[in-house]
């Protein structure tokens, strides 16, 4: 069973950092590719980034490319997501997800809303405050 857990989230003040985590068990970490998607009061979930653990590339929305920085450590199956320059924008709850990896897949289409998910996290809040 999939099983993801994000931890990290809170409130910051505009310009700053925070780094979230996803802790992922019950499947081959390698086998699949993790995302990170966020969803904000009033607006569509978005896919924010994601990363195909087994050959490390990436995708970034435009709206977080340059600030966000999304990496694996396979050793302990977790996925990490750095966020600099927060703005008031980036509020939201963030959430991570794992969908199956397909040889050649680009990044971007993990990150879509329509290609299978096998598994979420509950969510952590992300409040960036201007």
């Amino acid at each position: 069973e999939v099983q993801l857990v994000e931890s990290g989230g809170g409130l910051v003040q505009a310009g700053g950092s925070l780094r979230l985590s996803c802790a992922s068990s019950g499947f081959s970490f390698d086998d699949y590719a993790i995302g990170w998607f966020r969803h904000a009061p009033g607006k569509e979930r978005e896919g924010v980034s994601c990363i195909s653990v087994r050959d490390g590339t990436t995708y970034y929305a435009d709206s977080v490319k340059g600030r966000f920085t999304i990496s694996s450590d396979n050793a302990k199956n977790t996925v990490y997501l750095q966020m600099s320059s927060l703005k008031s924008a980036d509020t939201a709850v963030y959430y991570c997800a794992a969908a199956p990896r397909i040889i050649g897949t680009p990044a971007q289409i993990y990150c879509s809303g329509v290609y299978r998910k096998d598994g979420w996290g509950q969510g952590t809040q992300v409040t960036v405050s201007s």
